[in-house]
C-alpha cells in the first residue's frame, strides 16, 4: 500500500486565510468524520485556533458503528471535552448543534453579562478535513443551499460568512489536510473514507487493505454482504467478491478495477454496514 498525501496549493491558501480571520470568531465548530475521528483530525487545527472555545461534530454517524461513537463521546467528555455525534443528511441531533454551541460559550456569555452587554450572537468557524461534511452540514442549518455540495473532496475553495439565524453567523472554509502523515494508517483510513481524490491512490492496494479490515473487525458484516469464506488471503477474498458479483472478463478472469470501485462504493455508502474504523483507545484527539 503506497503511501498516501495530498496537499493541493489551494489548502495551503486557506490555512494562511484561516489564521488571518480566526480573531473575528467567537467559537470553533470542529467537524470529525464519525468513523475515524483520529485520522479526521488535523494536527494544525490546534495551531490555528489557539485557545478558542471548541466544539466537536462527529458527522456522518448513520455510516459508523454507533457502539463505537457513543464510546468517543464518552471519551471527549471524560477529557472535559464539548463532543456531538450529528448526521445532516438524516437529521440526527442537528436542533441540538445551537445549544452545544451556545454551551462551548458560556463562559464567554458571562463576561459579555458582566460588561452589560446583552447580544447572544455567535459567530464561529467550521474547520474539517475534505469531504467530511461542512457544506451538507450549513445548507442544512441554514435550510437552504447556502454552499455548493459534492461528494468529492475539494469542492469548497473559499471562505464565507453565512448567516444561519440571527444569532448565528458560519465562516464556512475549504477543507484542509495537512503536509505529511505522521502514522501510514492515517492516510488510508481518509482514503477509505473518501476524503482524499481516488486518482492519486493506489486503488488496489486501499481495496486488499479495507477488506482485511473489515474481515478482521466484522467479519459477519463482510460475509452476509458478498457471500465469501473468510481467509487470510486478501487478494482471494478480493476475487472471489468479484467472481460472485459476476466482474468478469474474457477467459473468466475478475475484473479487479470494476471489483474494486464497486468495493469503494459499496465501503463508503454503508451497503455493507455501519462500521468504525477506529476507537478512542487507538488515540484520543
Amino acid at each position: 500500500m503506497q503511501t498516501v498525501q495530498w496537499f493541493p496549493g489551494h489548502m495551503a491558501k486557506a490555512k494562511r486565510e484561516i489564521s488571518e480571520k480566526i480573531k473575528l470568531v467567537d467559537l470553533v465548530i470542529e467537524l470529525k468524520d464519525a468513523r475515524i475521528p483520529y485520522a479526521s483530525t488535523n494536527p494544525m487545527i490546534q495551531e490555528i485556533v489557539g485557545n478558542k472555545p471548541r466544539l466537536i461534530l462527529l458527522c456522518k454517524s448513520s455510516l459508523a458503528d454507533p457502539v463505537i461513537t457513543q464510546k468517543w463521546i464518552d471519551s471527549y467528555k471524560k477529557n472535559g471535552i464539548l463532543a456531538l455525534d450529528i448526521d445532516s443528511i438524516q437529521g440526527y441531533h442537528m436542533k441540538e448543534i445551537v445549544p452545544y454551541a451556545k454551551l462551548a460559550l458560556k463562559d464567554e456569555f458571562q463576561r459579555r453579562k458582566n460588561r452589560q452587554i446583552a447580544s447572544q450572537t455567535i459567530k464561529a468557524v467550521i474547520l474539517g478535513i475534505p469531504n467530511v461534511g461542512k457544506s451538507t452540514l450549513i445548507n442544512a442549518l441554514a435550510k437552504r443551499k447556502a454552499t455548493t455540495v459534492g461528494d468529492k473532496p475539494g469542492v469548497t475553495k473559499s471562505q464565507t460568512w453565512i448567516k444561519i439565524t440571527n444569532d448565528l453567523y458560519l465562516l464556512d472554509t475549504p477543507g484542509i489536510l495537512w503536509p505529511k502523515f505522521e502514522d501510514p494508517e492515517v492516510g488510508i483510513k481518509l482514503a477509505m473514507c473518501g476524503s482524499i481524490k481516488d486518482e492519486i491512490l493506489d486503488l488496489n492496494g486501499l481495496v486488499l487493505f479495507s477488506i482485511g479490515y473489515v474481515a478482521k473487525m466484522y467479519p459477519e458484516l463482510l460475509k452476509s454482504r458478498y457471500k465469501i469464506e473468510l481467509s487470510e488471503d486478501l487478494e482471494q477474498m478480493q476475487s472471489q467478491i468479484g467472481k460472485n458479483r459476476g466482474f468478469l472478463s474474457k477467459g473468466g478472469r475478475v475484473d479487479l478495477e470494476r471489483t474494486n470501485r464497486m468495493f469503494l462504493n459499496e465501503l463508503r455508502g454503508m451497503k455493507i454496514g455501519a462500521m468504525s474504523y477506529e476507537r478512542p483507545e487507538d488515540k484520543l484527539i
